[in-house]
């Protein structure tokens, strides 16, 4: 057989990684925690414990309620400055701090759920692309077994059917 392989397949090395196993899996937020030093990890544990208890919205709810407690105070002031201040500073900081890491928890789980799937699908696609080399190749073989028998033939070193 002639080698008539016009072109050889060399596959990327994300590719490679990807099928001996060595690519690391999608990045999750998990995989973004500190690991280097104890004081590393046992800050972003407590600021974990600390943003899951505040992150809810019971805590929400709580504050809110706690916030309620000076409302008389800030009413009876006859102030509209006092008013003022006690929406912005007391409500609105303690309820939407809340609500806001409830927000971002929940952002943060969609992106890891959106990097898994991109991750699964460019997954899907790299095995796809793998087998659709596979096929160029067998293409190729049985491509290589035409052009040996038409050139034996066009030399007459095969007698006619």
């Amino acid at each position: 057989m002639t080698e008539t392989t016009i072109y050889r397949y060399v596959p990327h090395h994300r590719t490679k990684a990807k099928l001996t196993g060595e690519a690391p899996g999608p990045v999750l937020s998990a995989d973004q925690l500190p690991r280097d030093s104890a004081v590393a990890r046992f800050n972003t544990w407590l600021a974990l414990k600390v943003t899951t208890g505040v992150g809810t919205m019971w805590c929400a709810y709580a504050f809110a309620a706690l916030a309620l407690v000076s409302l008389p105070s800030a009413i009876n002031s006859h102030s509209p400055v006092v008013l003022v201040s006690w929406i912005s500073q007391t409500f609105l900081q303690l309820v939407l701090l809340s609500v806001i890491i409830v927000g971002q928890n929940v952002l943060a789980a969609a992106a890891d759920k959106r990097s898994e799937a991109t991750y699964n699908d460019a997954d899907a696609v790299l095995h796809e692309a793998v087998k659709i080399q596979e096929h160029l190749l067998a293409q190729d073989g049985v491509l290589d077994l035409l052009v040996d028998k038409l050139v034996n033939r066009l030399d007459g070193t095969t007698p006619s059917a």
